[in-house]
């Protein structure tokens, strides 16, 4: 890859580096950590807000401004069990900021196919890189999850930190990043192979790591959105209750097609005639 483009790269994520934590403290102290470390402490510093703004404004909407709209008051999360997750994710936030820092180094060090501008490939082809993308994604996520699951030792030791929260009155958008760090990297960690198979634009890479933990935070709300075939929170709440359904990220259409796909539907009562 030109050195140009390489460049490129390391101007855009210093300039994220200036904004995160130039805005975050009155000196530049930060300036002296090398590169690397300075995008580890930008984006976990910026995890960490994303993760306690986004899950905290819809617990409030949802809970408080919303109460006895969406649920009544019994089986809204109490505050200890809210707090309990926040205090489990703000420990493994540190963690998972590894894994975007670490797809920032390998773009930077020409390891990917990433690309700088939209501009480099045109229009259509940044649109089909995106889907592949997603694509290479939404199998892995599904893939890492199911065997997070069926591999007795990695569910006892990583993902049962997470299932826990197994209750509408225990699940709140709170608990979407409440896992062992290390469950969380696997789980992010199809972004990152991704960039090695498929062209992808860098800027729209970062956006979407972040947004994947906004996205946890809606899953985690058990409000079912009824948007096909999109997997939401309907859909999530069924495996955190039989455990067994809907491992999937973003659609349904992983579980659909490796026939684990559970509909809430299924579990609403039957009326009698």
């Amino acid at each position: 890859m030109a050195e140009e483009q390489l460049k490129l790269f390391v101007e855009e994520t210093s300039w994220y580096n200036d904004i995160v934590l130039g805005s975050m403290s009155p000196g530049k102290w930060w300036e002296l950590l090398p590169h690397l470390y300075r995008e580890w402490l930008r984006n976990t510093i910026a995890g960490t807000l994303l993760y306690l703004v986004s899950s905290g404004l819809w617990c409030f909407y949802i809970y408080y401004l919303k109460r006895n709209v969406y649920f009544p008051k019994d089986v809204i999360p109490s505050k200890k069990a809210m707090l309990l997750q926040i205090r489990v994710s703000l420990k493994a936030l540190p963690w998972y900021s590894a894994l975007p820092t670490l797809s920032e180094y390998m773009i930077e060090h020409g390891w990917t196919k990433c690309f700088s501008r939209i501009n480099d490939v045109g229009w259509v082809a940044y649109v089909m890189y995106l889907i592949v993308y997603l694509v290479i994604v939404e199998f892995g996520t599904y893939w890492v999850h199911r065997e997070l699951h069926d591999i007795k030792f990695l569910y006892k030791h990583l993902h049962a930190t997470h299932h826990i929260y197994n209750k509408h009155d225990t699940i709140s958008p709170f608990a979407g990043m409440a896992l062992h760090p290390l469950d969380g990297i696997l789980q992010g960690l199809p972004h990152v192979v991704a960039l090695v198979l498929v062209p992808m634009h860098f800027s729209t890479h970062i956006a979407l790591m972040f947004l994947q933990g906004i996205w946890t935070a809606n899953i985690h709300d058990c409000i079912h959105g009824k948007l096909w075939p999109v997997m939401g929170a309907g859909y999530h709440t069924i495996h955190h209750t039989t455990y067994r359904h809907n491992y999937g990220n973003y659609t349904i259409w992983t579980d659909w097609m490796f026939r684990t796909l559970r509909h809430p539907t299924e579990d609403e009562p039957k009326k009698i005639i």
